[in-house]
């Protein structure tokens, strides 16, 4: 076989590795869940107060919100009433489109982002960075480097 062909199935050890990786993602993300509770938001409430957070004037358009945390327009649309009727964003008309409406973080939304933020990056630090070596880290960095860049080869050109 030379380096560019690969096989068709995976090895055991390929679908080991990879069935790790998706029950560690699953359990870091539930217990994050379980963190984010107890400050009252959701995961989809954070990632959303996030990209809001970090948005110019803390604002984008719904279009832009869905993109951003790779949502589907539906669920973002759904999830947005849900928050707006929390008091943790608003929605107004988007000027010069009708049909698009822009997304506003409000002060009890980055208030409540604020609070969580602490929490949630110590449990980040305490459930996965504390558990690797430096030397981890670093060869953990490289294989996502990796695969992310064989990701973009792989679809280029192949994006809806």
């Amino acid at each position: 076989m030379t380096p560019t062909e690969t096989p068709e199935r995976l090895t055991d050890r390929e679908l080991a590795v990879w069935r790790s990786l998706l029950d560690t993602t699953g359990d870091l993300r539930r217990l994050l869940a379980t963190e984010l509770q107890r400050v009252e938001l959701s995961p989809g409430d954070f990632a959303v107060l996030l990209a809001l957070t970090e948005a110019p004037e803390r604002t984008l358009r719904s279009s832009e919100l869905a993109d951003a945390i790779d949502w589907e327009r539906s669920r973002v649309s759904h999830h947005l009433g849900r928050m707006e009727k929390r008091g943790l964003i608003r929605r107004t008309e988007c000027p010069g489109d009708n049909r698009g409406a822009l997304v506003v973080l409000t002060e009890d939304g980055y208030e409540a982002i604020r609070r969580a933020s602490g929490p949630h990056l110590r449990a980040v630090k305490r459930l996965f960075a504390d558990a690797l070596r430096p030397d981890q880290l670093d060869a953990l960095a490289g294989a996502l480097e990796s695969i992310q860049n064989h990701l973009a080869d792989t679809t280029e050109g192949h994006r809806p």
